[in-house]
């Protein structure tokens, strides 16, 4: 079973995270997680903390020449700006300051729940961790997740599809191709012509003091036939990327395949009929020789993967901390105020792409660890192989 914790504040010294069940013999290095890292760190539209962190990952457990042990993997990444805040942050009582109390609550974020919830009288209690900067700590998790499904085949690719209201439109070109267009992308996007009026859009909202929002999408290929489960509602497939997706900081809504789309479509062009053909049978990405043409279930039936490429996306409200601030109230003396601005970006859209993509993996990867077991990436494999000569047999 694939299980982890985070740990850190926003302004901490660091984002830590503790990882188990990769399984021994996985290839790893600091470099493939770092890759993810620096994907989410870019992006058109992102404030000035992206120019004072430059996120690395340490492996400090788990990890010996270059391959995993079996044992829980240690991640951290270094908060460079805590130089600024080690007082401010710090855990011990002689550094305490309530003048620096942050009292006013932001709209659209966690601090008034949070400090209510709590028992806090400022709210950095709060927004220190309830800060989307966690997810730098979770995208180097998913890209263990990532590594390890890199393994069997499977790959997770994720992308901008909308923002601002701005839809791009899918090329019809193969998937090699869309994963160029896309890394050549500031907004990682495949629509170059969409791109300048998102770029457009981004623009205006920087200039008005605004904030935008957007759907990001994240496509998983070679997953086989058999993850997930209908028997039990947590056993579900969806169900639990849809939880892992709306975990993510700012998302207020997920769709698989054809989604909310398919609520406004008669059943007859909304369920993806099968075929067979023996001739496919055995073939790349096909075991069984049963096929469809179409994609509407995105990859799952009834909780379970249907051998279908996986389709997932999220729908990501603009940021609440606005630069022309919103009225609030101070939760102390309750008088009314202008909510209080901390650093922010003006769209970070783009990087939540990253994170999705990450989130999706562990699920994956998480739901073939439970199907296939293994203490060992040989052992996995055997089981897996063995499963895929099942299948041919069918």
């Amino acid at each position: 079973m694939f299980r982890y914790l985070t740990a850190g504040e926003s302004h901490g010294p660091q984002l830590t995270a503790i990882v188990e069940g990769i399984p021994a013999g996985l290839k790893l290095t600091e470099e493939q997680i770092n890759q993810d890292l620096i994907r989410r760190q870019g992006g058109y539209g992102r404030g000035d903390r992206m120019k004072i962190e430059t996120d690395r990952v340490r492996l400090l457990s788990g990890v010996r020449w270059g391959e995993t042990l079996g044992s829980p993997i240690t991640l951290v990444v270094e908060n460079h700006d805590w130089a600024n805040w080690d007082e401010k942050m710090s855990p011990y009582e002689e550094h305490r300051d309530e003048s620096i109390a942050v009292t006013r609550a932001r709209p659209g974020h966690a601090d008034l729940p949070g400090a209510l919830k709590y028992n806090h009288r400022d709210v950095r209690n709060i927004l220190e961790r309830s800060s989307a900067r966690e997810t730098g700590v979770r995208v180097a998790v998913g890209a263990l997740a990532k590594a390890y499904l890199a393994a069997f085949g499977i790959r997770v690719d994720g992308c901008v599809v909308e923002l601002g209201g701005v839809k791009a439109t899918r090329p019809n070109v193969s998937a090699e191709e869309l994963k160029k267009l896309v890394a050549a992308s500031p907004l990682y996007t495949y629509d170059p012509a969409a791109e300048k009026d998102m770029i457009a859009m981004i623009d205006w909202a920087h200039s008005e003091g605004n904030t935008l929002g957007g759907v990001v999408e994240v496509r998983v290929t070679g997953v086989p036939i058999g993850l997930g489960s209908h028997v039990q509602w947590d056993r579900r497939l969806d169900a639990r990327l849809a939880a892992a997706v709306m975990s993510i900081q700012a998302f207020k809504g997920v769709e698989i395949g054809a989604g909310f789309e398919a609520a406004r479509t008669p059943g007859s062009k909304v369920h993806d009929e099968i075929f067979y053909d023996a001739a496919r049978k055995g073939t790349p990405g096909n075991p069984t020789g049963f096929y469809r043409t179409g994609n509407n279930a995105g990859g799952l039936e009834g909780g379970i993967s249907n051998g279908e490429e996986l389709v997932v996306r999220g729908a990501m409200k603009p940021i609440p901390t606005l630069y022309t601030p919103l009225k609030s109230v101070d939760i102390v003396t309750k008088e009314a105020y202008e909510a209080t601005v901390e650093r922010s970006d003006v769209c970070a859209v783009p990087a939540a792409s990253v994170v999705a993509e990450t989130v999706v993996a562990i699920e994956i990867a998480n739901a073939f660890m439970e199907k296939f077991g293994g203490d060992s990436i040989a052992e996995t494999s055997r089981n897996y192989a063995s499963y895929l000569e099942y299948l041919r047999e069918y």
